[in-house]
């Protein structure tokens, strides 16, 4: 039994602590926040206790922090759970500085700790099988990966100012699944991006349509596009080109059932948003976690290394977007 502290008791902050509460092998022990109303709640619906961040830290019956809380406080407190002795799993991003993810992961080595980073997307039964079959040889050397990823609705201006940018916050999963598909590292990034969907987020300094193409050493290319806006719900797919064919992974409806008329085929809309579309993600993520630290392993995939790769991506894809340049990584 992996006993945790849960940091953050906002969206994502409830996602974990429930997915916590339903894993027979986790105990939801703290939450904090640093809104004591909203930790309160939460910890009430699970049957944890409201503590803060330090007695979380100082606490000697968790195992392990689970950060949830905004990027700003990523590295500090991924720092202070190892230096404390604990496991950690922290939501993307490490930091929008990749200075300070160096810094934190230097801290994570020289304590020996666990440390996991939150792309949830690896674990999706769809995607996680896509990859698997890659490994395997399906469709031979890999030559060209495609990633769509589309909102169904963009978020607030307000949200958008302390985010990073789309790059860093949305996309940054993209990035992830690209290296995680295609096996090699990019070596340069090119990006196009617009304000279409909301005129208030280009005023905040941020865009809501964006392109991608990246490539790596040997020549092989990614494209990852995103959107701010989809009508017909949460949109994910990927597609993975190879030498001897493709492998494709479409979106999930609510239901497969189709209707068919003379008039055409009609089915149900696809899921709306990431609660759903990735709630087996979330919790294949959680035991692929809890198994690392059951088993003594310091480094669970994805790890460290992987959040700084993703994030150095997304910083090339935004100087990409604001010099109209390419940029070698």
């Amino acid at each position: 039994m992996i006993r945790f502290g849960v940091i953050g008791a906002g969206r994502i902050g409830k996602v974990h602590s429930a997915t916590i509460a339903a894993n027979p092998k986790a105990k939801l022990v703290y939450i904090a926040d640093a809104i004591p109303a909203a930790a309160e709640a939460l910890a009430k619906l699970h049957g944890a206790q409201v503590a803060s961040v330090e007695e979380i830290m100082k606490a000697q019956d968790i195992d392990a922090v689970l950060i949830g809380s905004p990027t700003g406080f990523h590295a500090e407190q991924i720092q202070a759970a190892s230096n404390a002795g604990k496991a950690i799993m922290c939501e993307k991003p490490v930091s929008l500085a990749v200075d300070a993810i160096y810094q934190t992961l230097k801290v994570v080595e020289k304590n020996k700790s666990t440390l996991m980073i939150g792309f949830n997307r690896r674990f999706d039964p769809n995607f996680a099988e896509l990859e698997r079959r890659i490994r395997k040889g399906a469709i031979g050397e890999v030559e060209l990966v495609t990633v769509i990823s589309r909102d169904p609705s963009p978020p607030p201006a307000e949200y958008v100012k302390g985010s990073g940018g789309l790059f860093r916050d949305m996309m940054i999963h993209d990035f992830d699944m690209a290296r995680f598909l295609m096996g090699e590292e990019f070596v340069v990034v090119n990006a196009l991006a617009s304000s279409l969907v909301d005129k208030a987020i280009g005023l905040a300094g941020d865009v809501d349509t964006a392109a991608v193409q990246m490539q790596t050493a040997s020549g092989r290319i990614a494209v990852i596009t995103n959107s701010r806006r989809a009508t017909y719900g949460y949109d994910q797919r990927m597609e993975v080109h190879g030498a001897k064919g493709m492998l494709s992974a479409r979106n999930v409806h609510n239901t497969t059932v189709e209707l068919h008329t003379a008039e055409g085929t009609v089915a149900d809309p696809v899921q709306n948003f990431f609660l759903e579309r990735y709630g087996a993600a979330y919790a294949k993520e959680l035991s692929t976690f809890i198994a690392a630290v059951d088993s003594g392993n310091r480094d669970p995939k994805p790890n460290g290394f992987d959040g700084l790769q993703a994030q150095i991506l997304a910083d090339a894809a935004t100087v990409s977007w604001q010099t109209g340049k390419p940029v070698k990584v």
